[in-house]
């Protein structure tokens, strides 16, 4: 069992994949954008339901297997020709995301180690400093360099002596980091303002784009899609019960989104900052907020730096693994190589994109009025996290006879939940998920 998650280890691990820069970065601005309240209740309901039925289905099928993700599919496929094996390569995208995901973390890791210590005074300072890392080859290359060796190091250790251990010793390190900053925030006076903007619920705000971002970012907050789930189940026990594990992982992933919204929301509205600025609000907003709070500014920022750096390493050694553990598994390769070899191509790959926001050479690399960066990021969110998912319930939910997942599922789903299981996974889901990704299409 040297190369198995542990039951604890596994659920760590599954978490540490699930809270990453989507739960602590894209959560708040995305309630921001999309007006608090409706959007917060949206997430709650589908990562309750949708999220939890998809995230149950893609470990299930991970554990009931012990495959890679390739052959997972494979193993379960009724088909003779074994077509659906070719549904596993939709889910096996980690590297590519992993060349423009690396660099954002890249950015973290950045403003931890220059501007914690010299924290700007005005958004426009912030939004220069912002703008000159964009433009410095050098500082990108140099971020995602450290964030793909530390990657890599771990991955190449191992399940049990990477994995594992990296998650048994971050995760924690996160939820202190977190509640600590949250009962920092609670003392603001804009502790309530931020509380009213996220749960104060108008139906008049229930619009469609609100519906499609929810259910986008259940995506992200659960690694729907990206194989991780499918990959990690399958090197935990058969007697793991999956029921338990996404009870932790959905009500865990919540818990810290809510908890970094609002303390994000109390440090913007204390300190006159904009609440709707999107993807700047880490980059821009928050570095002029820090700076604003004096001599503590210094310290909430490295934490909050700190632990946002934490959850996107535990998020990029889960990207990587699923391939690592494919190609170890079908070529016979040393874990050691596939996992360096990888690396060395992301990082290729990802010095491109960044040249592709550089303003000497976007013109060459950008079409159809994206950069190479920008056409990744929607790509990856829009098509490839959606199909893999799509495949993954649809395998499960019409592929594979109601009797034989009843039969895989018997140890952790009684005969009334399995029904509602199977239902939602069946029916509801793809609903939702097909009317909201042809919206997003076109």
């Amino acid at each position: 069992m040297g190369n198995h998650f542990s039951k604890l280890g596994f659920v760590l691990a599954a978490l540490g994949s699930a809270i990453g820069l989507g739960h602590i970065w894209r959560f708040p601005y995305m309630t921001g954008v999309s007006g608090g309240g409706a959007f917060v209740l949206l997430f709650l309901f589908l990562s309750l339901s949708v999220g939890a039925a998809m995230f149950i289905a893609e470990m299930l099928l991970g554990q009931s297997t012990q495959k890679n993700v390739i052959e997972a599919f494979k193993e379960l496929d009724i088909n003779p020709k074994k077509r659906w094996k070719y549904a596993g390569l939709l889910l096996i995208s980690g590297p590519l995301i992993l060349t423009f995901y690396g660099t954002i973390l890249g950015w973290v890791l950045y403003y931890l180690v220059s501007i914690s210590f010299n924290l700007p005074n005005s958004i426009q300072e912030s939004e220069q400093i912002f703008n000159d890392t964009l433009q410095s080859i050098r500082l990108q290359s140099i971020g995602l360099f450290s964030v793909l060796f530390i990657t890599g190091w771990i991955v190449s250790r191992g399940i049990k002596e990477g994995i594992e251990k990296l998650n048994l010793v971050l995760m924690p390190l996160l939820f202190a980091t977190f509640f600590g900053l949250l009962f920092y925030a609670m003392s603001m006076d804009s502790f309530s303002k931020a509380f009213h903007f996220m749960f104060d619920f108008k139906p008049k705000d229930l619009t469609s784009q609100v519906f499609t971002y929810s259910l986008g970012q259940v995506f992200f907050s659960l690694s729907i899609g990206l194989g991780i789930n499918i990959t990690y189940a399958a090197v935990t026990d058969k007697t793991q019960n999956l029921l338990k594990s996404t009870i932790w992982v959905v009500l865990s992933g919540i818990l810290i989104s809510l908890v970094a919204g609002l303390m994000i929301f109390t440090f913007v509205f204390e300190y006159g900052a904009n609440v709707s600025q999107g993807t700047g609000l880490i980059f821009t907003s928050l570095p002029v907020v820090f700076g604003q709070m004096g001599a503590i500014g210094v310290l909430v920022s490295i934490l909050f730096l700190l632990a946002l750096a934490f959850a996107g390493i535990t998020s990029t050694v889960a990207l990587l693994e699923p391939s690592v553990m494919y190609l170890t598994e079908r070529y016979q390769y040393s874990r050691f190589k596939v996992t360096w070899g990888l690396v060395a191509l992301i990082f290729v790959v990802g010095v491109v994109l960044i040249f592709s926001l550089h303003k000497d050479y976007k013109d060459y690399l950008t079409f159809f009025e994206k950069s190479l960066f920008d056409w990744l990021d929607f790509a990856s969110s829009t098509i490839i996290m959606p199909l893999g998912g799509m495949a993954t319930f649809i395998f499960m939910g019409w592929v594979l006879k109601k009797e034989k997942l009843r039969l895989l599922s018997a140890h952790f789903l009684g005969p009334k939940l399995f029904a509602t299981w199977y239902f939602l996974l069946k029916y509801i889901t793809p609903l939702i998920v097909f009317s909201i990704w042809l919206s997003k299409i076109y």
